[in-house]
């Protein structure tokens, strides 16, 4: 447990790091964010033709509304947290690399949900807008990167019993 703490703190402070300096936002950042704003155009899109995306500004003209997709806003934090939890734990590559590619998946597929209804809600009421962004979503990101990492808990053990299971049989079973 001692090595996980340790291991989760290392790689949180430096990831964050890492992602917080010019060239993590320059290479890291500002490409996913500009990327989860052009993914969300593309599905508001196909029943929004009004919707636009320039950048990492996602716009209806034809509503003159327009709302700007930031760093704390494209998943990444949540992704970091998932990255630190996972590579903390005991487990093989394999296991850590396929936990973290879907979880990954996972993060940004809900932060397009997010970043879409925001949108939306935005220009419905700016009072709902302001308090979904700052606590209900925020929370659910994170909240889905615990889950996440819970559920890579319990497959990787399920894997370990298995295993044990598989080398308690007698030989040639």
């Amino acid at each position: 447990m001692n090595k996980f703490v340790f291991w989760f703190i290392t790689l949180i402070i430096g990831l964050f790091t890492l992602y917080m300096l010019p060239w993590g936002q320059n290479y890291i950042a500002n490409p996913i964010t500009s990327g989860v704003a052009w993914v969300s155009a593309q599905i508001m899109h196909l029943f929004d033709p009004a919707v636009v995306s320039d950048g990492i500004m996602l716009m209806n003209p034809e509503r003159n509304w327009a709302i700007q997709v930031v760093a704390g806003c494209n998943g990444m934090e949540a992704v970091i947290i998932l990255f630190a939890s996972i590579f903390s734990f005991p487990a093989t590559l394999k296991q850590k690399l396929a936990g973290f590619l879907i979880g990954f998946l996972a993060i940004h597929s809900l932060n397009v949900v997010r970043i879409i209804s925001l949108f939306y809600m935005g220009m419905w009421d700016k009072t709902w807008f302001d308090w979904f962004h700052l606590f209900i979503w925020q929370a659910l990101i994170i909240l889905d990167a615990l889950v996440v990492f819970l559920l890579w808990l319990r497959w990787i053990s399920k894997d370990k019993r298995e295993a044990a299971r598989i080398k308690s049989l007698p030989a040639g079973a």
